[in-house]
């Protein structure tokens, strides 16, 4: 059968019809699917709070770190303040351990010193008691060895305290004390101890001269304060 012209015709025109329509579906599917005023409206309010609190949320953040920033170098000045402070306790208890205001215990060296048990008749027996020079050479060895603190029976010295014999007694500052003399330091042990002893050293000396030396170590020895007796 011939398709005759007017046929052809029609059938384009419905072709071309079904194809607007088709395509009108979809626009209006489309246009459905796109954000209104209100929508548009609504989303840009978001974006403009959230962009607002993000600024905040820096600024804040900025601040923070500033606010720490100072609190940790306030911290640093106080901890630095401490130090100092506890340095400058430190240094006054050592001073006033140094010049003898108060009492002070440790380990250390015992020194006794005792006139001689034999004394031959024919001899002086001056020559067989303990001067004061026999004190001063155990005094100023055990110092420098590194003694800190120096008590003689018990009577804390100080490196410029006065010794000396009175007849059999010895005065020290102004204390008269009887034999024997009991010297106490303390300090470290092993120390005072080896230079006491080295050979031909101050014990040797001592012994020479006729005085009896006795000495020990202690874990323990307490000195008293320092006593100002001037005046």
């Amino acid at each position: 059968m011939k398709v005759r012209g007017k046929h052809a015709i029609y059938s384009l025109v419905l072709l071309v019809a079904g194809f607007i329509i088709s395509y009108s579906f979809q626009y209006t599917s489309q246009a459905d699917k796109r954000p209104t005023n209100d929508q548009w409206k609504r989303e840009d309010q978001l974006r403009t709070s959230i962009l607002s609190l993000q600024r905040e949320n820096r600024e804040l953040q900025n601040e923070l770190e500033d606010a720490q920033t100072v609190v940790n170098d306030m911290e640093e000045k106080i901890a630095t303040q401490e130090k100092r402070s506890f340095n400058m306790v430190e240094e006054v208890k050592k001073l006033r351990k140094v010049v003898g205001e108060v009492g002070v215990e440790g380990p250390g060296i015992r020194v006794e010193l005792e006139d001689s048990s034999y004394i031959p008749e024919t001899e002086n027996p001056n020559d067989y008691i303990v001067h004061e020079e026999h004190i001063r050479k155990v005094i100023h060895e055990l110092y420098v060895t590194g003694a800190e603190t120096i008590a003689i029976n018990g009577q804390r010295i100080s490196k410029t305290s006065f010794i000396n014999c009175v007849g059999p007694v010895v005065n020290v500052d102004g204390v008269k004390h009887p034999a024997p003399f009991v010297i106490t330091a303390i300090g470290d042990s092993d120390v005072l101890w080896n230079s006491l002893n080295l050979s031909g050293n101050v014990t040797d000396q001592l012994v020479d001269d006729g005085v009896e030396v006795k000495m020990k170590r202690e874990s323990s020895i307490e000195i008293p304060p320092f006593i100002n007796r001037e005046g």
